[in-house]
């Protein structure tokens, strides 16, 4: 028997990037939110730091789906799965609407809006901009006829007068309603660096910027109009109900010890937050259970039976992470005995021996043998696909590995010597060659990988953990 699932949803979109989309997304969930409504957030493509904003403001983990490294099905279930029980769900889109890995708009924001059969909010920076706004509008309304524009978004609006023409060009040509229209204001931005915006659970202090585009979306969106264009939506039908996630119930260190089965520790603290929430999820049902970490503040790693270290901005944290010495010290040793340690991106450079920024050098962990140096332009940035190299853990059986990269660093003083854990096919990488490097039972590349996508990783990193907790009991 098929199973329907009644979800008002919407797909925050616009003509390109940096027009406003965060922004516009943060806003309307706040604002729904103050008004009771319980929202679900998604974030299109592989982003870590958009989703920790939405998730901040929704009160619930932002969940990311991407259709060049997610199956059609896998994208529809994991909707359904974290949307079905929300008021609302939205998808905040990125770059623009139809903006794709090739000329037919594979992983576009747009494919998204027909897996899930989502009307598009558009949002228009209306900058420099009157009546062209009708022409744009119609284009994006026309190009593809399976993608609804349900609504449109002005941004950036000058004045009233500048409003009162933008609303009166789309009436007169175009047949889709404005839903909104945003005040240019500097108080209406997020703040970024060099990998886009600051990360929400960084510094306290940006919440008075949620607080203040909340505020703002409350008084200049058409929120019922949002509302009914979300709920006037045909109903998603599965043949089969959709699952639900593992929960995930982080044990306290004092936990530990207590654990027969294998403890899997995750360092979570500021300088490393970007973890898919379907990798942590992925480790629980596959047996372990999970610890949060801080290279920060905790002076030793608990009884833990493998460690993951996400990405994050561990540049930005070197100074507290190098005067943390107890920490990296107890770390190393624990990796030469052999600890399976699973590290992605930012979890590479600490890794290594040194961080290199801004004329400073932090001394890391040092067991890679590799320093690591920040530029101001990106070494790798895009998909990836991996060639599994033999001997390398984790990836048993696994002859090509799919994911992504967004790094400001390089690797510089590498060892000739080194165990490289992955050919690369697509992206950067280390070198443009090879990507990760295996040392004993660690493995740390720069590629994210996504439990959806590369469904075997947590059950062989569980595995690795189960056996090396036996063999450390042993001895």
């Amino acid at each position: 028997m098929s199973a329907v699932y009644p979800i008002p949803r919407v797909l925050v979109a616009a003509p390109q990037g940096r027009s406003g989309k965060t922004t516009i997304t943060v806003g309307l969930i706040a604002a729904l939110t103050a008004g009771g409504l319980k929202v679900q957030p998604f974030k299109k493509g592989p982003d870590f730091i958009d989703p920790s904003w939405l998730t901040r403001v929704a009160g619930h983990t932002c969940r990311n789906l991407d259709s060049y490294l997610m199956e059609r099905q896998a994208i529809r279930s994991a909707f359904i799965r974290h949307a079905r029980n929300s008021d609302m769900a939205i998808i905040e889109g990125a770059m623009g609407l139809f903006d794709g890995v090739d000329i037919a708009g594979s992983g576009s924001a747009a494919e998204i809006a027909k897996i899930v059969q989502a009307p598009v909010l558009l949002v228009i920076n209306c900058t420099r901009m009157t009546r062209s706004v009708a022409a744009m509008v119609n284009g994006f309304a026309n190009f593809d006829p399976e993608v609804k524009i349900g609504g449109v978004i002005l941004n950036m609006v000058a004045r009233s007068r500048h409003e009162q023409t933008l609303r009166a060009s789309i009436k007169e040509y175009c047949d889709v309603p404005v839903l909104g229209a945003m005040p240019k204001g500097k108080q209406f931005v997020i703040p970024d660096r060099h990998l886009g915006l600051v990360p929400a659970g960084e510094d306290e202090r940006l919440s008075a910027a949620i607080r203040e585009i909340g505020e703002a979306a409350a008084n200049y969106l058409d929120i019922e109009g949002i509302l009914k264009v979300a709920r006037d939506w045909p109903d998603l039908v599965e043949e089969s109900p959709v699952t639900e996630a593992a929960e995930i119930r982080w044990l306290s260190k004092e936990q530990v010890p207590s654990q027969k089965g294998p403890v899997i520790g995750v360092i979570k603290d500021r300088s490393f937050s970007f973890y898919y929430p379907e990798n942590l999820e992925a480790l629980v049902e596959a047996g372990a259970s999970l610890v949060a970490v801080s290279a920060i503040a905790d002076q030793q790693l608990p009884e833990v039976d493998g460690l993951y270290i996400g990405g994050g901005f561990p540049e930005v944290l070197a100074r507290e992470l190098e005067a943390n010495q107890s920490f990296r010290s107890h770390l190393r040793r624990r990796i030469e005995e052999g600890l399976p340690v699973y590290a992605e991106c930012g979890g590479l450079m600490y890794l290594g021996r040194r961080i290199h920024w801004s004329d400073q050098s932090y001394e890391m962990v040092g067991v890679l043998p590799l320093e690591v140096e920040m530029l101001k332009k990106p070494q790798g940035h895009g998909y990836m696909h991996l060639e599994v190299l033999p001997g390398t853990p984790y990836y048993s059986g696994k002859k090509l590995v799919r994911g992504h990269e967004f790094h400001h660093s390089r690797v510089v003083n590498l060892d000739e010597d080194c165990n490289f854990a992955f050919r690369v096919r697509r992206g950067h990488g280390i070198n443009g060659e090879y990507d990760g490097l295996h040392y004993k039972n660690v493995v740390a590349l720069y590629n994210h990988i996504h439990a959806l996508v590369e469904k075997d990783w947590a059950k062989e990193f569980v595995h690795m953990a189960l056996r090396w907790k036996q063999d450390h009991k042993k001895t």
